[in-house]
């Protein structure tokens, strides 16, 4: 069970880099060129795949990958609802209640084998 702790809590960190460099530029860099944005992006996002590929590595042996695309999943959205509410200050919307719940039932289904055990 360590071995997923630490995976999540390291995608959680690689997440939130990951999702600054794909929509941070959005509120950001706005009024510069595209290649600017994309050029900051990629320099943020080595963070991300400096903590993201260990931490993938990290849990291969004790996670499927589909298991281990699952846990991205629910991490993603539970980074981007924050960063998009307080962060680029747009509306808390219901529709982010609608995929939490369609994500839980991925959980289930990816994770319903482990549960069992």
């Amino acid at each position: 069970m360590g071995k997923i702790i630490l995976t999540a809590l390291m995608l959680a960190c690689s997440n939130v880099f990951m999702t600054f460099a794909w929509y941070g530029h959005l509120k950001n860099l706005n009024s510069k060129p595209w290649i600017v944005a994309a050029l900051v992006s990629w320099g943020i996002a080595l963070f991300e795949y400096l903590i993201q590929v260990p931490a993938n590595r990290i849990s291969h042996d004790v996670m499927s990958l589909g298991q281990l695309k699952i846990l991205q999943e629910v991490i993603t959205l539970s980074v981007f609802v924050p960063f998009s509410v307080l962060y680029m200050k747009e509306g808390l919307k219901q529709d982010y209640l609608w995929a939490a719940i369609c994500i839980m039932g991925t959980v289930f289904f990816m994770f319903r084998g482990a549960l069992a055990h």
